[in-house]
């Protein structure tokens, strides 16, 4: 934030651009007297809701003619319960699902939201690369499907070393992953990137990001794991409303990229310890923004290669390899 008379540096320039947008209407959309009304099922504690609530805030939406309704949802069979089920327009999950629905043969469609992937993370210094973790116990978010997991197991075979064979895993909720990692029921960690914020604010230092292993292994680390999936229908039904979600997302991001203002605000919602915390939070989100273009379609074609070898049905179903229109044509 700028104090006193200094002249303005990049980040209020960026902030006074953004609002400028917003108020001649982002990306040229023009302004519905009737917004249309889009139904999102959300996390209820999803890292979503701080793009959502500052749509709400500075009525991002209404700017795109849209009236966004977030409907919270305990998990995430809930939320897809709710999507599938016609009682919301849209859910956030990510596109390693969204192919194996359509490879099952129902017309789903990713938006990206975020690149954001977690780290295999440890007490600071203890291990210097992934093979000094044989014979260690490792906690992991989610179950065995975990994409990063996948990836992580995938990079390990790369080096020689069978990571599910020769390691001993947990798996379970974040928390839970968090809490015997703190106590040392665990000697490393993989979980989610919010996650991951809150423990290297706590001593933890990643051995090897996903984005990383990803990177070694030639797949690309910049695919957006996570977006805004929503009915081929609705996409074809509703042109306007789905490139006012693209312009909406993209101006929240914008503003969230630049204004720390917009952070401030949000700092009851995130539920932060501390600022280190805090700032590790933040600086998470922003990095996991994606770019404004295309989805790599060859790329992530690659990518989902490995998950469905390592993963196998129990992940991807019938779609052994990626199907056409997981990605909205841009």
């Amino acid at each position: 934030m700028r104090r006193g008379d200094d002249p303005p540096g990049a980040e209020e320039i960026g902030r006074r651009s953004v609002l400028a947008l917003l108020a001649a209407g982002i990306a040229g959309a023009a302004v519905a007297a009737d917004p249309a009304p889009l139904r999102i099922a959300t996390l209820k504690f999803g890292t979503v809701n701080w793009e959502l609530d500052t749509i709400r805030h500075y009525g991002i939406d209404r700017e795109n003619g849209l009236a966004i309704e977030t409907l919270g949802m305990a998990g995430s069979a809930a939320a897809k319960i709710a999507f599938e089920g016609g009682a919301a327009d849209a859910l956030v999950a990510d596109w390693i699902w969204v192919a194996r629905q359509r490879g099952a043969g129902k017309d789903f469609v990713f938006i990206p939201y975020s690149r954001s992937v977690g780290s295999l993370i440890a007490r600071k210094g203890r291990f210097g690369n992934i093979e000094d973790l044989r014979g260690k116990t490792l906690g992991i978010a989610g179950g065995p499907l975990d994409k990063g997991w996948l990836i992580l197991r995938a990079y390990a075979r790369s080096r020689g070393f069978d990571l599910k064979a020769e390691t001993r895993q947990v798996f379970g909720a974040p928390p839970l992953i968090a809490q015997q990692a703190l106590s040392g029921g665990v000697d490393a960690v993989l979980t989610y990137w919010h996650w991951e914020a809150k423990m290297t604010a706590k001593g933890f230092a990643p051995v090897i990001g996903v984005a990383q292993a990803a990177r070694m292994l030639g797949l690309s680390p910049d695919i957006p794991l996570l977006g805004y999936v929503l009915r081929g229908e609705y996409v074809r039904d509703n042109p306007q409303a789905v490139a006012g979600l693209i312009a909406t997302s993209r101006a929240a991001k914008t503003l969230l990229a630049t204004d720390d203002a917009a952070w401030d605000r949000l700092r009851p919602l995130m539920k932060a310890a501390n600022t280190a915390e805090f700032d590790a939070l933040q600086a998470g989100f922003r990095a996991g923004i994606p770019g404004d273009g295309p989805v790599d379609a060859e790329a992530a074609a690659k990518l989902y290669t490995v998950m469905a070898e390592l993963g196998g049905t129990a992940l991807v179903g019938d779609a052994k390899t990626l199907p056409e229109g997981v990605f909205l044509a841009r």
